[in-house]
């Protein structure tokens, strides 16, 4: 039986997530998030048995990411499955994140998920398989004024999944990217505005107010307009999961598909042109 560690399960596209994988596979699912929202896997009929395993986490938290690694590894061997999918979004201009903030957003959208991949990846390259799925965004491919710093965590954790893809390979350990751009959920309520973006916006003198005033209600109506769900999302997910052979980038939601055509070419010329692929892997 495999075990899939699943991040920020406990709301959204992650809880979506967790239904379908508890529905349609037999795997023990590990659902993690911050200790305060856990009480909703048990109101969602997600609650601890033979298969679930409700954990705290804190994706920033370097204590946390390593006590549930290790208690994984304890009961049921290591973590075949990883999805990354805890995240948290910024709304700023650059001029108002501070670097506490830049830290904070780069802690949950990065530096956490590439932490767990490490610490997972000892035990899926001694198996010769695993799968680590990242959930990204269409900000992690281009950039929207006001969210700088979001999209700046989501493209360093394309660079790093991207090389992670190639590294693995040998070991047969697949790699993917879930890229979903606008989705209709009130996720858009959930984004955060920095201390001085949060100013900004409620004040008409300054200098960045018309960037606020402007770009707020608008990914607010293009959310509302889409016709993707989180439980199509998950759906995707789903099926990169049970795919014997994922791409790299998974484009989650229509509005990503016009974004990750000209990327695919790039891949496919960039593989069969590495020195020595052929011999690269464990002698």
């Amino acid at each position: 039986m495999s075990t899939i560690l699943v991040t920020g399960a406990t709301t959204g596209l992650g809880l979506a997530l967790a239904k379908l994988l508890f529905m349609r596979t037999s795997s023990v699912l590990v659902l993690t998030g911050r200790e305060s929202s856990l009480p909703r896997l048990a109101a969602e009929g997600l609650d601890t048995g033979e298969r679930i395993c409700p954990m705290a986490l804190d994706v920033a938290d370097e204590d946390q990411r390593c006590n549930v690694v290790e208690s994984i590894n304890r009961s049921y061997g290591g973590v075949d499955v990883l999805i990354n999918n805890a995240g948290v979004a910024y709304r700023s201009v650059v001029e108002h994140v501070t670097e506490e903030e830049r830290l904070e957003q780069m802690g949950v959208n990065f530096r956490g998920p590439m932490e767990l991949a490490r610490l997972v990846l000892p035990y899926m390259r001694q198996a010769r398989s695993g799968r680590i799925i990242n959930v990204s965004s269409v900000g992690g491919m281009m950039a929207m004024p006001t969210m700088a710093v979001y999209s700046a965590s989501k493209f360093a954790l394309e660079g790093a999944t991207e090389a992670l893809y190639y590294e693995v390979k040998p070991w047969n350990i697949k790699v993917s990217l879930i890229e979903p751009g606008f989705v209709h959920s009130s996720s858009f309520q959930k984004v955060h505005y920095t201390n001085l973006g949060a100013d900004a916006e409620r004040n008409v003198e300054d200098p960045y107010y018309m960037h606020y005033h402007h770009m707020t209600p608008f990914i607010e109506r293009m959310m509302n307009l889409t016709i993707a769900t989180p439980e199509k999302v998950a759906r995707k997910i789903f099926q990169t999961v049970l795919s014997s052979s994922p791409p790299l980038r998974v484009r989650a939601t229509p509005d990503a598909y016009p974004f990750d055509m000209l990327r695919r070419l790039y891949h496919w010329i960039l593989y069969r042109s590495l020195p020595g692929v052929a011999e690269w892997g464990p002698r």
